[in-house]
């Protein structure tokens, strides 16, 4: 019965919101992306990743502050967050209190990225469902880890109303995972690091944000949906949802 009532409820959020038409990148967006300082194993995951697309459609800008979540000890999105908001800006890379622990040297990319002369990013390791920036930022950035915080069971509810009072009036909640059709289960999520996107729309919603846009851009038809991401024919080239959700500005 409970899990009849998870699908029920599930299906009640599964309408889309409008898709996101990237017409045209921003000037300092695509400076970003094509700065000649990002490391190859970086540039060489852009055809799969479509960053200009992707940070285009966050909205972050010059002077924006930003929160990439789980960014590991690379940086990926850290780093061109980093030259978007340029040096009046700031970039936190985030770790939950629960991914520092198992993954301690993710803690040291921050040090390591201000020593290589991107003084706008900062370390931050606080509680997932207790996270707090004062004063508030313009876009809390998750790829790849929603998935985790519930097989981790966190509580996604305190989490999302944490992300939520920690985002301006007016910011950007944007959440990129691994498609799992059907996939609403702890230990579903566990074996499998995919999430239904359904599921994560009616949690997120919950919290009072509003789902603005999506995109299929890191769409993969050829992705089943029912392997583990880590399976080596899939591995980096999953199928994924990405959703765009904004705090109201009143």
């Amino acid at each position: 019965m409970r899990r009849l009532m998870m699908s029920v409820a599930v299906a009640a959020f599964a309408l889309s919101a409008p898709a996101f038409a990237a017409d045209k990148v921003p000037d300092y967006v695509a400076a970003a992306v094509a700065d000649k300082d990002r490391p190859k194993d970086d540039t060489d995951r852009d055809a799969d990743r479509h960053p200009a697309e992707i940070m285009a459609m966050t909205e972050l800008k010059p002077g924006g502050r930003a929160v990439d979540v789980g960014p590991g000890r690379t940086g990926y999105y850290t780093r061109i967050m980093s030259r978007i908001v340029g040096a009046n800006g700031k970039v936190f890379m985030f770790n939950p209190t629960w991914v520092a622990e198992k993954f301690p040297k993710a803690t040291e990319a921050p040090a390591a990225f201000a020593a290589a002369g991107y003084t706008n990013i900062e370390g931050s390791v606080q509680p997932m469902d207790a996270l707090k920036f004062e004063p508030q930022v313009d876009l809390i950035f998750i790829s790849q880890l929603y998935h985790d915080q519930v097989w981790q069971k966190i509580d996604v509810a305190k989490m999302n109303k944490a992300i939520f009072d920690a985002l301006k009036p007016g910011g950007v909640y944007f959440v990129i995972d691994h498609v799992g059709p059907g996939v609403t289960t702890v230990e579903q999520i566990d074996k499998l690091h995919r999430i239904d996107p359904a599921l994560v729309k009616s949690q997120i919603l919950a919290a009072g944000f509003k789902l603005e846009a999506e995109t299929d851009v890191l769409k993969n038809p050829n992705d089943p949906g029912t392997v583990s991401v880590f399976d080596p024919s899939l591995r980096g080239k999953t199928n994924q949802f990405v959703f765009k959700f904004r705090k109201p500005a009143k």
